[in-house]
Order: C-alpha cells, then structure tokens, then sequence
C-alpha cells in the first residue's frame, strides 16, 4: 500500500497550520471579497455574487478572510475558489437553515475552501448541502460543524471529493437523527479519494446510499473521536471499491463492533464484486476489543484481500 498523501504535507498538514491565522484576518482590506473570475467583477455578499452568475457558467474567487456568509445557488455551474489555498473561510451561519452553501444549480465546484461552525436546530447544519447536479470538492477542509456535506437523493448525479479534509464533524443529539462528516443519500455515485477524516463528534465519518461509492486512498483517524459509529457505512449496498485507505479506531465510540458496514438499513443494490482491497486497519493503543473490519448484512459475494489488520481485529463478519 502506498503512502497516503496526508502523512507527506497533504491538505491537513497546511489548513491546521495556516486556518487559524488567516481566520482572524481583517477583512476590511477588501471592499468586495468576491469576484466573478470571467468579468473582474466585485461584490460584498457572496450572493450578489452567485446572482450575477445566474444560470451561466463562472467562477467566483474568494479573498482571504473569514467571512461570515452562506448563499444559495439555484441556477448555473459556478466555481468557488479561494484566492489562496485555506486562506478564505465561510463559516457561522446557514441559509435556509441548511448549509453555507445550498446548492441546486446545474453543477458546482469547490476549490481551496475552508467551511465551518454551523448548527442548525435539527442539527443538519452543513458545509455543503446538495440538492441538485453534479459537485467537486478539492483541497477544502470542513471542519466544526454539524455535518460536513449532506445531499439528498439524485440517483443520476455524481459526489467528487478530493484532498480535503473533515475535522470535528457529526453529531447523534438533535431530532433529525445523526449527522456524519459526509451523509450522501442514493446519488448515482460518490468518490472520495486522498482525503482525511478526524477527531469525529459523532455518527459515522462516511455514509453513503448511493449505488456505487469509490473510497482510495483516505485516511480515517478516530484516535481522537467521540462517541462515534462506522467508518464507513453503505446501508444500501452497492457497488464500487473500498482501496489503499488507512483506519485507526479509537476508544470514544457509540458504536465499535465494526469499522466497515454494509447493507446495514436496506440493501437495494447487489454488493457483488464490491472490493475491499490494501487497507490497513488498527485499533488505537490500549484497546482490547475485536471489533470487525468489515460487517456484511447482505451476503452479496464482497471480495476482501489484501488488508493489514492489526491485533483484534477480525476480517470478515456476516450479520
């Protein structure tokens, strides 16, 4: 298995250290944060500025700082990007009670980005909330907030995140049930790559109902998480690979007894040929448990091979 590009200076390594500086920045040296790239146009609110964009295509570049805004896209493909990688930050509010971005336009992209501190009363306050179209998601870090991303279903769609990373994320305390650093519902296919996911505050770390999901390359650090469940969770089944990712579960845990479920709630789609391969999986120093690497409620033909599993933990368990 090689390297994860968390260990050698990947996206986690420059957000813990720069976020924190940048976030106190004053934002009064700039007069309008936000600038549609193709017209050099300048707006104070990052909704004036998606409104401008309507239902073309554009991009929007945010300056550094922490700004203390959400918008709603509801028409378009529209990029937002940070000026510099890390530097630019949304967090602290919500539209619609939803998200810092709600997003239902044709497609959007999310580059450079740093989304954070959101709690909403039924506590599905989110980074991202995608309602509609395709979303990428690179070199961003979610942190803080009750969930990281959250979509509903749109099952010929597609979920794209890489090198990001998700801090302090999830919850199991409010009405609307538990929240996850990353809930996808059935959305055509999601694909998480070269990504971390930390110090979880409950709920799972990655769920997902879609019908294909592709999980290569991330790492999963739950050394520091409290009171949370699986590491990854695909209550429906489905397809896809589960490849070259790197676990360590920790002791706060609702949940222990496996660090991968499959079809757990309702396995609508086969899991054959569903491929857990070249992982490596610890428990964190001190634990005397044996939970599973992966627990299959569907008794689709999985195919594991190849995982390093440290002391206690049993490969395989049919449920």
């Amino acid at each position: 298995m090689r390297t994860p590009l968390w260990l050698v200076g990947g996206i986690a390594g420059f957000a813990l250290s720069i976020i924190p500086l940048a976030a106190v920045m004053a934002q009064d040296r700039f007069e309008t944060p936000f600038t549609v790239e193709e017209t050099g146009q300048g707006f104070a609110t990052l909704q004036q500025a998606v409104d401008a964009i309507g239902d073309g295509e554009g991009t929007i570049v945010v300056a550094s700082g922490n700004w203390r805004q959400c918008a709603v896209q509801s028409a378009g493909v529209i990029t937002y990007k940070g000026a510099v990688p890390g530097e630019a930050l949304l967090g602290g509010t919500a539209c619609e009670g939803k998200a810092l971005l709600v997003l239902r336009g044709r497609g959007a992209r999310v580059e450079g980005m740093v989304l954070a501190d959101v709690r909403v009363a039924d506590g599905n306050g989110a980074g991202i909330r995608l309602e509609q179209g395709p979303l990428h998601v690179s070199q961003s870090w979610f942190r803080d907030s009750q969930q990281g991303i959250l979509t509903v279903n749109g099952v010929d769609s597609e979920l794209v995140v890489d090198k990001s990373t998700f801090t302090r994320l999830g919850t199991c305390e409010n009405s609307a049930g538990c929240a996850h650093s990353i809930y996808a519902g059935d959305y055509g296919s999601v694909t998480i790559t070269r990504s971390r996911f930390e110090q979880g505050r409950g709920g799972h770390y990655f769920k997902s109902r879609a019908a294909r999901n592709v999980v290569v390359d991330n790492s999963f650090d739950d050394s520091r998480g409290r009171g949370t469940n699986y590491m990854i969770d695909l209550p429906n089944g489905g397809s896809g690979e589960i490849r070259d990712n790197w676990f360590v579960q920790g002791e706060d845990k609702e949940n222990w007894s496996a660090l991968i479920a499959i079809g757990a709630e309702n396995p609508q789609y086969s899991a054959d040929g569903l491929l857990i391969e070249g992982n490596d999986a610890r428990l964190a120093p001190g634990l005397g448990r044996s939970p599973a690497f992966v627990a299959d409620w569907t008794g689709d033909d999985l195919v594991i091979r190849g995982n390093s599993l440290g002391t206690g933990l049993k490969s395989y368990e049919r449920r």
